[in-house]
């Protein structure tokens, strides 16, 4: 029996918001890409040039109408080892590394943005990792200076950064706030001190609890949590309470993700001990209780693995069709060209991604030559920028806008994407979809399985790259 439920707005639509169904999960499941960009990472060409970058930057000091800026920096600095991570980072306790990083970090921003021009209207600004509080209040206080320095930060500017509530010193939420931070996420994963000690991951409820508190009382417009389900030794009587207890603490936006376990792929994975990990039965079962609870409790499905408060932006973007998203996975703003820094940070110029030299070593080498970081990249052709469009709109659960599509690009859809649209046909059959003339619409019950619908129009799946991704659920 299908799990039917409403998004608790006012502003809502009045028919069901997502349904879940065990049954389609059982037949629709499957693995794929996560779509943070089309074409994805894993398809980028590696000693990808930087001149092309360069000129495509150099586009916006000769344009007077460049979308806003989205910047990221990516901080790789842990102190202490996370079994579960699939991140790029570094576990260190030496402070020297990040100072030395820091100053690396501060010539890329100057080398990147000579070429940009004066119109740097930025709307968003994320710090991940790693653990970005790794730096000092000083050395962020640097950081942020030289942000403010080289980017004109709109007033209503989103400026997010990603904490482990293990690194939270007094005065640090204060003195993020000051600095002009408005957001911030927690990892949190899981409350169970047994599968905390499997994950080599300690923090006590107490710990996050405090840290979101003290977010609030210095002012943070919205506060993220992450949760993991598949870990080692998790319960669905466990994970329930982790769930309940997250849940009383009232966060903006709860991620709740599927853990990916490739030990060959990530170093960190193999201190896991296998036989203590959930079997699939048993992960979906967790999946279907979390979303079940989450929902129970007010929180509205975003997308993905994705849950919000009814009156938090992503949810009120959903609602009007503004929803977006990128290599920060959901966002509220749309057209922003995507510029990082820091090591493997990836970025998109107009029609062009970018991704840093991976390694840290590679990085400096780069910049003391001078050149930008860029390790890895691709130039979108049309027919990536067509899919492209087609796939924002699916992973966002937003009808895709045939007849726009067929004037923007100059192409008959029925006849572009013919084989395409008959592969949707078992989604369309099983009620997951629909397909006319004029749009295609993800319904209720299919909002689970947007990637499935995703990777339909992508071409490069075709293609092996040797990357292996994650299942749907």
């Amino acid at each position: 029996m299908p799990q039917t439920l409403e998004a608790s707005d006012a502003s809502a639509p009045t028919a069901p918001d997502i349904e879940i169904s065990e049954a389609l999960i059982r037949r629709f499941d499957r693995s794929g890409p996560r779509y943070t960009s089309y074409p994805t990472a894993d398809r980028f060409f590696q000693d990808f040039p930087a001149q092309p970058y360069i000129h495509e930057l150099s586009r916006r000091a000769l344009s007077s109408s460049n979308p806003p800026l989205s910047v990221y920096l990516h901080i790789p600095f842990c102190q202490s080892l996370c079994y579960f991570c699939a991140c790029n980072k570094i576990i260190t306790q030496d402070r020297s590394k990040s100072e030395q990083y820091l100053d690396y970090l501060l010539r890329e921003i100057d080398m990147v943005t000579q070429y940009m021009g004066e119109d740097r209207r930025t709307e968003q600004l994320h710090l991940g990792g790693g653990s970005p509080t790794f730096l000092d209040n000083e050395q962020l206080t640097r950081l942020m200076a030289k942000l403010k320095e080289q980017f004109a930060f709109t007033d209503d500017a989103e400026l997010g950064i990603e904490i482990d509530p293990r690194t939270l010193a007094e005065g640090t939420l204060q003195n993020l706030a000051a600095l002009g931070f408005n957001r911030t996420s927690f990892g949190v994963q899981d409350f169970d001190p047994n599968v905390q000690k499997a994950i080599n991951r300690i923090q006590p409820f107490e710990m996050v609890k405090r840290a979101i508190e003290e977010s609030r009382a210095a002012g943070f417009q919205s506060i993220n949590t992450d949760l993991i389900y598949g870990l080692p030794l998790q319960t669905l009587e466990s994970f329930a309470i982790t769930i309940d207890s997250l849940v009383q603490l009232r966060p903006d936006r709860i991620a709740l993700y599927n853990y990916a376990h490739l030990p060959t792929r990530f170093k960190a994975q193999r201190l896991i001990n296998e036989e203590e990990l959930p079997d699939a039965d048993q992960r979906l079962q967790l999946f279907l209780m979390s979303s079940q609870r989450l929902l129970d409790a007010g929180y509205v499905y975003i997308g993905l693995d994705h849950f919000a408060l009814p009156t938090d932006e992503l949810n009120l973007a959903r609602l009007d069709g503004s929803l977006h998203r990128n290599f920060q996975g959901y966002t509220t703003r749309a057209a922003c060209d995507l510029v990082s820094f820091g090591v493997s940070s990836i970025g998109q110029v107009g029609t062009m991604h970018v991704q840093n030299a991976r390694s840290l070593r590679n990085y400096y080498a780069d910049i003391d030559r001078g050149r930008l970081p860029i390790e890895r990249g691709i130039v979108m052709q049309q027919d990536d920028r067509l899919r492209a469009e087609v796939i924002m709109h699916l992973m966002c659960s937003m009808p895709v806008p045939i007849l726009r599509l067929e004037a923007r690009y100059g192409i008959d859809f029925a006849s572009y994407f013919s084989a395409e649209l008959q592969e949707l046909n078992s989604y369309a059959d099983a009620g997951l979809l629909t397909v006319d003339a004029q749009s295609i619409q993800v319904l209720p019950k299919g909002r689970l399985f947007v990637r499935a619908y995703s990777m339909v129009f992508d071409k490069y799946l075709s293609q092996e790259s040797g990357a292996r991704y994650s299942r749907l659920i």
